[in-house]
């Protein structure tokens, strides 16, 4: 039996292989078996529907190493700040086990969060290089705080705050406060996506949360897993240990997979949204994964029929539109009450540019088109480009040597060498 030592992660898998079911829960069950948790209370952090994970092998495995040996168990549904699951959803997503509670974070509620501390204002300035200041109160769903063990569950994947998600990101922004919320994503949208996505290391927005998690009072532990490209439901790797740790070793992994390198720019990429993105909030992730690869002056058309709305949750989106960095910085005193995190969104994905503040002149260095069911009229009024999806011929543009289509856009990162 594996033993968990903190700073060490044990894994399972790797970037050449694909692990069969039987090994995951193995794995899971054995590292589960080497922990302190009879009579104890576990929380199970895990992503909503807007990541790839095979969440009934994992929670279903998690239950069998712990159902009735804990006192409690209950799986948290990390939304951030994405729209609450259904029942029904939640079923579909998770499963459903004897003796656990499935609950969605419910972030527009207050009553929902304990208050763990504060980071200090001069520990923001540092990680900011004295961009940003200000204290900073760590609120944290308060199930997270009232188990004795909190336990990460959900997948690692290059991403356009933190640099690779999983891990303590699964605590902020997955079931934090607004404040915290806001200030990693604008903090890394000053340092801008293009510089920040893919890195597997110490990124300042992941030294924040890190800072952040270590007020946690429960145990806090992680099972990060790598998801394969061949098959929704299958896993190169999967490591377990202290939150930390175990997102560095799948780090590793997900940076062999889930990075593309091409040799050229392309002048246009279609990015086909999957249906797991509901709404441009997160299918622009589909913009993020690909503006590396795309040529000055290119385009990237975000294919997604079935996505009708910008961001229900986010109504401020509508107000300020799309604009890169620099169009906020610039203009700081009309935009600094907008919350950041929109904010952060909206340079997100308009991505590279410049704002003249005399001139009041913006150059974007890619036009972004939305082929959508959004009309036009909203698209245009929110600085997005409108293109009729029904025109769309997917084999047409495959067809043309400088355009990229991309199946599944969101998850892979392309880069060039």
């Amino acid at each position: 039996m594996t033993s968990v030592i903190e700073g060490r992660a044990a894994r399972v898998g790797g970037a050449d292989r694909v692990l069969s079911d039987d090994e995951v829960t193995g794995f899971v069950v054995e590292q589960l078996g080497g922990l302190d948790v009879d009579g104890r209370s576990v929380c199970v952090l895990v992503p909503d529907a807007t990541r790839t994970c095979p969440l009934p092998l994992l929670v279903g495995a998690v239950h069998r190493a712990l159902h009735g040996r804990v006192s409690r168990l209950t799986v948290l549904i990390a939304l951030g700040t994405h729209g609450a699951m259904s029942e029904e959803a939640l079923r579909a997503h998770v499963g459903v086990y004897p003796g656990t509670e499935v609950i969605n974070h419910e972030w527009w509620k207050p009553e929902t969060f304990a208050n763990l501390g504060t980071i200090p204002s001069a520990r923001i300035e540092e990680l900011s290089g004295g961009r940003m200041s200000g204290d900073v109160p760590v609120m944290l769903n308060r199930a997270v705080v009232d188990h004795d063990i909190a336990l990460v569950v959900g997948p690692v994947l290059p991403h356009e705050v933190v640099g690779m998600s999983g891990g303590n990101k699964y605590f902020f922004p997955g079931v934090a406060g607004q404040q915290i919320i806001d200030v990693s994503h604008w903090l890394g949208a000053l340092i801008t996506s293009a510089e920040i996505i893919g890195t597997t290391g110490l990124t300042p927005v992941r030294a924040l949360i890190n800072d952040g998690a270590a007020l946690i009072p429960a145990e806090t532990y992680a099972f990060c897993v790598v998801t394969a490209d061949t098959q929704e439901s299958a896993l190169h790797s999967i490591s377990f240990g202290d939150c930390i740790a175990s997102w560095a070793s799948a780090a590793e992994i997900s940076a062999a997979t889930h990075v593309t390198y091409l040799d050229r720019p392309r002048r246009r990429v279609l990015s086909l949204v999957p249906e797991m993105y509901d709404e441009i909030w997160t299918g622009a992730k589909g913009f993020y994964k690909v503006e590396p690869i795309v040529a000055d002056g290119g385009e990237v058309i975000l294919y997604a029929p079935h996505i009708r709305e910008i961001a229900t949750s986010h109504p401020q989106i509508h107000e300020i539109g799309y604009h890169c960095r620099d169009y906020f910085v610039k203009q700081w005193d009309r935009f600094k009450d907008v919350h950041w995190g929109v904010l952060a969104h909206s340079t997100h994905l308009r991505g590279a540019g410049t704002y003249d503040a005399e001139t009041g002149v913006e150059k974007l260095r890619v036009a972004v088109t939305l082929a959508t069911g959004i009309p036009e009229e909203v698209c245009r009024a929110v600085n997005l480009g409108y293109r009729d999806p029904a025109t769309i011929d997917v084999g047409e543009f495959a067809s043309d040597p400088d355009t990229l289509v991309v199946p599944r856009a969101g998850e892979v990162l392309f880069r060039l060498r």
